[in-house]
């Protein structure tokens, strides 16, 4: 993914690669620029930021030595693989064959959302509030024409704006990690959840977001704390049916092989 020049500012510091590298810095450990972002060229930068070109690449140099960003040649500059995955492979299939983890996954996510959502409503910029608001009326339209798939992508970004928009950057990249979980359906199956509706068109969980957001809006964090917390119960409610039900058809099948 490239990134617009806009992003930067002019330096006018003293120590002008110090300056040029500090803001850079500032921009990933913000969660501006993330894993895999391509940097914009080094005159693009030099022109944005008001520096010349030697100054741009020697920041760079460092940078990279840092091991924040990555050359590659023929293609550009790239931000560095800083958080990599939460899990190792051989973990998430011992995940994926023991059920019973998902409920541990709901309640590191239940602990940190209901944080992000109420720092969210605390902090929320005018600018984050637009970008929430955008995608909450892409759930929306896509609630309206039925695609799940729409639907599904603009849930877990909703949940990654809210992140974002609560300004800790611990939570941005840990959370950033278990999203990236999330969007492999390894622990989250919204098709799941949108049978719990009773005609499967995910009115529930549109509700609940819908709950998030206003109160982020109003800048409520106890409400939303709590709207939050009654999503990701409701999750696990959901899950809990599941596999109750799951388990009820296994011993009647078992029976039946009896008979």
């Amino acid at each position: 993914m490239s990134i617009q020049t806009g992003i930067f500012e002019p330096v006018d510091h003293a120590s002008v690669v110090d300056a040029i590298v500090e803001q850079i810095e500032g921009l990933i450990l913000n969660g501006v620029l993330r894993d895999g972002h391509k940097l914009p060229s080094e005159r693009d930068i030099s022109e944005r930021m008001a520096v010349s070109r030697p100054k741009v690449r020697e920041a760079l140099k460092r940078l990279e030595d840092y091991g924040l960003i990555i050359s590659r040649h023929g293609e550009g500059t790239f931000v560095a693989p800083l958080i990599g995955s939460a899990m190792s492979p051989a973990l998430i299939e011992l995940y994926s064959r023991h059920s019973g983890a998902f409920l541990d996954y709901l309640e590191f996510r239940r602990e940190q959302e209901q944080f992000a959502s109420a720092l969210a409503a605390e902090r929320a910029t005018k600018i984050d509030k637009e970008i929430l608001t955008g995608i909450m009326n892409e759930l929306e339209s896509a609630h309206q024409i039925g695609d799940f798939t729409a639907s599904e992508d603009a849930d877990i970004r909703f949940h990654v704006a809210i992140v974002d928009a609560s300004h800790n950057t611990l939570l941005v990249h840990s959370m950033s990690s278990i999203y990236a979980l999330t969007r492999q359906n390894l622990f989250y199956n919204r098709a799941v959840l949108r049978a719990k509706d009773g005609d499967g068109s995910g009115e529930l969980l549109l509700q609940q977001h819908r709950a998030i957001y206003q109160a982020i809006m109003d800048s409520n964090p106890e409400l939303a704390r709590k709207a939050a917390r009654d999503h990701i119960n409701f999750v696990e409610r959901s899950y809990l049916v599941d596999q109750n039900r799951d388990r009820r058809e296994q011993i009647a099948k078992r029976r039946q092989a009896l008979l």
